[in-house]
């Protein structure tokens, strides 16, 4: 039985919006409904993808115009095999409809479930954690491609709440584009679809000043303006993601995420971030997440 959460958004102007909320079991996703309930949504936890539809209908009918829908395995893999298709009919409808995936490297999702020791939902007596968790990965694999993904293998909870409060502000026109930061020494995020490497660009760390500052600070962004190097790299990732994006748009995608990283993930792929995301907030609609500075 799905569980459904009411805040009690009834009326209102304007078009609805509906947040299709999924991904692997232990990535969050109670923590993102969580949100989104305490920013206005009316949340259905659990849903049957086949049902998606009418209960939209009839909340829609109701007066309801922010909901936000929470389905995966738990409902079984028939679901998930419609889903996609649920999604495409959705789309076709004057709805604001946006797709959050919820992931995490497999062996954060198995210390988390050894953890909180709970069962997988694909659990019985011939599968192992790990193998569910593949296997679960394997049934979500067609819905990846139609949703803006995170990665929470490295997120605190404030920081995940923080960037499903972004997501869910975001203007409902077009692609979105996100820029995130990133330590190669702590891993390439999962969410990424284009990554750049800036290592090889001098590193404020080693100057005592800087190494307590991010890319964020003033002297870190003269610092790496003062760099040529930087400033040519910059201007050529800038212009790589300029002459590409029209074919993401083309390919009908509704989020692009662009990550940089250096080595701690802290000063220059901070400041290529920020620096690139003022300059294509002008036309799209861009996030910025730096995933190693801890909220």
């Amino acid at each position: 039985m799905a569980e459904i959460r009411e805040l009690g958004l009834g009326g209102g102007s304007g078009p609805m919006r509906v947040i299709l909320v999924t991904g692997m079991s232990g990535s969050g996703k109670s923590v993102a409904l969580n949100v989104l309930e305490d920013v206005g949504y009316y949340c259905v936890d659990n849903l049957p993808a086949n049902l998606i539809g009418q209960v939209v209908d009839f909340l829609q009918h109701t007066g309801y115009l922010r909901i936000a829908v929470s389905v995966d395995v738990r409902s079984g893999p028939a679901t998930l095999r419609e889903l996609p298709a649920t999604i495409a009919d959705l789309r076709k409808r004057q709805i604001d409809l946006r797709v959050l995936f919820l992931d995490a490297r497999t062996d954060t999702l198995v210390k988390r479930f050894s953890e909180t020791r709970r069962r997988h939902p694909l659990s019985d007596e011939t599968l192992t954690l790990p193998e569910c968790i593949d296997a679960e990965r394997q049934m979500l694999q067609a819905v990846v491609a139609q949703a803006h993904r995170i990665d929470t293998s490295e997120l605190s909870t404030n920081a995940l709440r923080a960037w499903v409060k972004d997501f869910a502000g975001l203007p409902g026109v077009g692609l979105t584009l996100l820029f995130e930061s990133f330590g190669f020494k702590h891993g390439i995020p999962l969410d990424a679809d284009l990554v750049f490497d800036v290592r090889c660009l001098p590193n404020p760390h080693y100057d005592p000043v800087l190494r307590p500052l991010t890319g964020r600070d003033r002297q870190v962004i003269a610092f790496m303006e003062e760099v040529p190097d930087a400033c040519s790299m910059l201007e050529d990732i800038t212009r790589y993601v300029e002459r590409w994006l029209p074919c993401f748009v083309r390919d009908n995608r509704s989020y692009l995420t662009v990550a940089i990283g250096c080595t701690g993930g802290r000063h220059r792929s901070v400041y290529f971030v920020e620096t690139m995301a003022r300059h294509f907030r002008s036309t799209l609609p861009v996030l910025v997440r730096h995933r190693e500075l801890r909220a």
